[in-house]
Parts: structure tokens; C-alpha cells; sequence
């Protein structure tokens, strides 16, 4: 992993407690990809015996985020990255080690630029989830945005 991705991995380990209470595992982040897994553990599983829905959506949504902080990190002075909108398709019951992979579907330039002209840009992240065998279980799109932040007072 490199210093980059594993920088972004731990930032976002430190901020969101619950990726950490989940055990999420970052293995490589940068230029607006990110892959991370989560471990099968017991007490994660849901009725079916593999992780429970929420573990998938918080393992993909904790990608997207990575992959969101690996472009767009050097704006956080003047904007904050939130997602608005996620869309969730379950393809097949989850099994085992869950692995996630997200990958911008927006350019750098153009989401800056948006920024640049006092807007609020939003952008897609898609994220897929396989299991150990490298099938796909669930696919998501998650929407972002970056909020431009408000000037503190003086």
C-alpha cells in the first residue's frame, strides 16, 4: 500500500469509528479508486449467514469515501466531501470476506472547476462488492458532494 493510500485509510479509520468497530481493512487508495475488505466475523453475519446489509453498505460507502478523499483531499480547506444519495442492488447472499472496489466516475478538473465557480458539484462513485471468489454480491452508486464551507467569522 502506498504512503498515500494507507495516509487516507487511517484518516478515514480515525474519523469514522464504526468503519474501525467493523474491522474495515484498506488495501489500496489513489487516484479516485479505492479497495477495502471487511473481515467475516460472527458477529457481523445477519440470518442468512454472511454480513449483514448494513456491513456491506458501510464497507462500500467507507470505499467511495476513500476513493472521494484520494482526489479531492487537497480541498478540504474549502469544501467537505458528504454523500447525498446511495443506490444498493443485492446480487447474490454475501459470504465469507467482503471486498469492495470504488472508483470515481467524474473528473478532477471538472468537480474543481464546478467548486472554483461557487457551486456545489456532485459526482458518482460506483462500488463493487465480491466475495472471496471474486463474485459479485451487490453493486452501489454513491452520490457526493462537496460543501463548500462557510467562511468563519472574524
Amino acid at each position: 500500500m502506498s504512503s498515500m493510500s494507507s495516509d487516507i485509510g487511517d484518516l478515514l479509520l480515525q474519523t469514522v469509528p464504526f468503519a474501525r468497530t467493523l474491522g474495515l481493512v484498506f488495501d489500496s487508495v489513489g487516484e479516485g479508486a479505492a479497495i477495502c475488505r471487511v473481515p467475516d466475523r460472527e458477529d457481523l453475519r445477519n440470518h442468512v449467514g454472511g454480513p449483514h446489509a448494513g456491513v456491506l453498505f458501510t464497507l462500500a460507502e467507507s470505499a467511495s469515501g476513500a476513493a472521494v478523499l484520494s482526489l479531492f483531499g487537497d480541498q478540504l480547506s474549502r469544501a467537505t466531501p458528504l454523500p447525498t444519495t446511495a443506490t444498493i442492488a443485492y446480487r447474490k447472499v454475501a459470504k465469507g470476506e467482503i471486498r469492495a472496489e470504488a472508483r470515481l466516475l467524474a473528473e478532477r478538473e471538472e468537480v474543481v472547476g464546478r467548486l472554483d465557480a461557487g457551486e456545489r458539484p456532485e459526482f458518482d462513485v460506483a462500488v463493487s462488492l465480491t466475495n472471496e471468489d471474486g463474485v459479485a454480491v451487490a453493486d452501489l452508486t454513491v452520490t457526493w458532494t462537496l460543501r463548500p464551507n462557510r467562511p468563519s467569522a472574524a
